[in-house]
């Protein structure tokens, strides 16, 4: 039984996992980010793109 204790008490000072937890919400932060900026982009060159398009026709 001690050695159980002892061993969660281990697991639970482990920073490890924790790092490796704080790099995927990091990246699923960029991710989300990078996400919002080409759609933002996107649209905007799509509508000059038209705008182009328009006048050329």
């Amino acid at each position: 039984m001690d050695k159980f204790i002892s061993s969660i008490k281990n697991f639970a000072k482990d920073e490890e996992g924790l790092t490796v937890v704080e790099y995927v919400i990091g990246a699923a932060l960029l991710v989300a980010g990078l996400v919002i900026i080409f759609q933002t982009l996107g649209s905007q060159l799509s509508a000059k793109l038209n705008t182009v398009i328009a006048e050329i026709s």
